[in-house]
């Protein structure tokens, strides 16, 4: 979309809901800023000055709107596709690498000077990394004020603060008032009325929901995970800390309500975060639609599912693993090995947890042995694989990381022993959020597009996908359901 000033304003007067998300009304006359979607009486044109997230406009000195509530908007993808590093960074802030390091230290992990980082921020998201942490934190803290019954001292932690008393402090400089005033008589500081934390996530609909379902369901490894009814539900584990997500769909909100459940506050930031990529909740369905709707083949797909996603990872290392469990073998067959290797090297949770249905917790790294991994039932050579995988990760925590493209994660990925072409790219698409990770090689997505009887080849494919960047993991998607509906004889496919 060509967001100048004009089409901004047209949008506000309109209350567009495909443009909410996309930029924010800064209104000069009363120094908030306000989606477009807001109920609020429009500003006059010169009045008004648009930016491109939430962070921009605090840091140009506005506050959010009381009525419209920023927090609750979809994801900005302003700065998509124009620089993975700041993509990356954005991924990183979120997971609250700003809460407690510096921006040094971020752009270290990134491979470049802070100087350069920050000039990259401002020029694509329009504020510093620090104001986009701070922004996060107080959005985040704002919700959980009119969503949740978390004491104030529970709010400012959950949140990203470090202390209440500087919470209170930005808070009051910001809204001008007092966190619990945003709650009326509505329980200011009182204990939680439940054990968990039950937030809604916003998306940018359409969302295929039942597709989601379908995709995680079939692959449920029992124990760990679990789809009932209209609910998805999974152990978690961060550190030495246990807990649990359940997560619904809420079409009316265009949202996700996901409950939490975990004993470290301070976790909640990371938690969302990881919620968010397991259920592509950044994904911009239109400008999807755009892209493959150009290919003949492609464009009947996506209008029949306009609202697909590309379905995450709780856990980059989990995906991994199930990646090379699944290769070469069935869907079902993968998820068999997955259970196994859940049941004999996962550890089970203790009989008061009160998680039912729910009693194990995927296997940490240092369980995986050559002995115990083979035992399960495979061949050497992938339980090798794993074995090494395994040690590669207890050597380097970051292994995961996204790198500066995805060529270079890519590269990195298949060097690890056991990892070819397709299971990087599989890890890419759903561990690591590339849009633009393709399966060139995958049976499933030649047979999508036999013509006359004829599959195309690797190479053949890659020439087409061309055409289909930076989405191309969302077109993998498409010929999945596709190739899915359509074929009806048993056969041999890889795990996807």
């Amino acid at each position: 979309m060509n967001l100048t000033p004009d089409t901004c304003y047209r949008a506000l007067l309109a209350r567009d809901p495909r443009y909410d998300g996309r930029f924010f009304t800064c209104v000069k006359s009363t120094r908030i800023y306000c989606r477009p979607v807001c109920p609020a009486p429009p500003p006059k044109l010169e009045h008004c000055a648009f930016v491109a997230s939430a962070a921009a406009a605090q840091a140009a000195g506005f506050r959010p709107c009381l009525r419209c509530r920023p927090e609750s908007a979809p994801d900005s993808a302003a700065w998509a596709g124009t620089s993975t590093t700041v993509a990356r960074a954005l991924r990183l802030i979120e997971e609250g690498a700003l809460d407690g390091g510096s921006v040094e230290a971020l752009a270290d992990r990134l491979g470049l000077g802070a100087r350069q980082l920050r000039r990259l921020f401002l020029r694509h998201v329009g504020a510093a990394p620090v104001v986009v942490a701070q922004t996060r934190r107080l959005l985040l803290a704002k919700q959980l004020l009119h969503q949740t019954d978390l004491p104030i001292t529970e709010v400012a932690l959950a949140s990203g603060f470090g202390s209440v008393r500087r919470f209170n402090e930005i808070f009051r400089r910001l809204y001008g008032r007092a966190p619990g005033t945003l709650r009326g008589r509505r329980g200011a500081d009182r204990a939680p009325t439940r054990p968990d934390i039950s937030l809604l996530l916003p998306y940018r609909p359409p969302y295929d929901w039942q597709a989601m379902l379908g995709f995680l369901g079939v692959r449920a490894v029992r124990g760990l995970e679990v789809v009932d009814g209209n609910r998805y539900r999974r152990t978690i584990r961060l550190g030495a800390e246990i807990g649990e997500i359940a997560v619904t769909h809420v079409p009316g909100e265009a949202a996700l309500r996901v409950s939490i459940r975990f004993p470290r506050l301070d976790a909640l930031p990371g938690i969302i975060a990881r919620v968010r990529r397991l259920f592509d909740l950044a994904a911009d369905p239109e400008a999807i639609r755009r892209a493959l709707s150009r290919d003949e083949a492609l464009a009947p797909l996506v209008q029949a599912r306009p609202g697909l996603r590309v379905p995450g990872g709780w856990d980059a290392f989990e995906v991994a693993v199930r990646g090379i469990l699944g290769q070469q073998v069935t869907v079902g067959a993968a998820t068999r090995l997955a259970e196994r290797l859940v049941d004999r090297l996962g550890d089970r949770l203790p009989e008061d947890a009160g998680v039912p249905g729910l009693d194990r917790l995927f296997p940490l790294p240092e369980r995986f042995t050559l002995e115990t991994v083979a035992a399960i039932g495979m061949p050497g050579a992938r339980a090798a694989a794993l074995v090494q995988l395994a040690s590669a990760y207890r050597a380097e925590p970051r292994l995961f990381d996204r790198r500066h493209d995805l060529a270079e994660t890519i590269a990195r990925l298949r060097d690890l022993p056991g990892i070819g072409d397709w299971t990087a790219h599989y890890i890419a698409m759903r561990a690591l959020q590339e849009n633009d990770a393709f399966l060139a090689s995958d049976v499933a997505l030649q047979r999508a597009l036999v013509v006359d009887g004829r599959r195309p080849t690797a190479r053949g494919l890659l020439a087409r996908a061309e055409a289909w960047r930076p989405w191309r993991a969302y077109a993998v998607m498409h010929l999945w359901h596709a190739d899915a509906a359509t074929a009806s004889r048993p056969s041999l496919r890889r795990a996807r």
